[in-house]
């Protein structure tokens, strides 16, 4: 038994003591304003530097990317609702109220994710209104991507100090 506790003190199972934990963060957060509805950010920069086939693919690949969405969100987007609201309750409940570390660890990452989530959604609305040219295009897509940096970075500060409390709180040798 003294290999088995030496292996559980050497890799902390806690939540916000693992750097696994804060690694998947910075990762998720990182995906995220990198990839705004599915698109790259450096197809952006190429396509409006460059033009020609590069804007031709940033056209397609916003319009296929905006219709599939639009698409999901029609046919299932009152299940996906009420799914996402019960676990992100669920989550909140388990960790906040019953002081479940793990719940509140995916909680603090999946509430500002569905965040950005909703601002997809609305991106793709405003999309398929917009007209077909790069330029108001790739402004909505660059203005996404700075409100996703944006709750990026509320996120990452809120989850970090509340990280730091928990471990201050128990400790150690919690």
């Amino acid at each position: 038994m003294d290999w088995y506790s030496s292996i559980f003190e050497l890799i902390d199972m806690r939540s916000f003591s693992n750097l696994w934990y804060w690694i998947a963060l910075a990762v998720v957060w990182s995906s995220a304003s990198h990839w705004v509805l599915g698109v790259p950010y450096d197809m952006i920069q190429r396509a409006r530097r460059v033009g020609g086939q590069a804007e031709a693919d940033l056209l397609d690949i916003v319009r296929i990317n905006t219709n599939r969405l639009l698409y999901i969100v029609e046919v299932s987007g009152t299940w996906l609702l009420a799914i996402s609201c019960f676990l992100l309750s669920g989550l909140a409940m388990l960790g906040f109220y019953y002081g479940i570390e793990f719940a509140q660890a995916v909680f603090l990452l999946a509430f500002p994710m569905s965040i950005v989530g909703l601002l997809n959604l609305s991106l793709a609305r405003k999309l398929r209104a917009a007209d077909a040219e790069l330029d108001p295009i790739a402004k909505l897509l660059l203005r996404c991507r700075v409100y996703t940096q944006l709750i990026g970075m509320v996120s990452i500060f809120v989850t970090s100090l509340w990280g730091m409390y928990q471990n201050l709180v128990i400790g150690p040798l919690g």
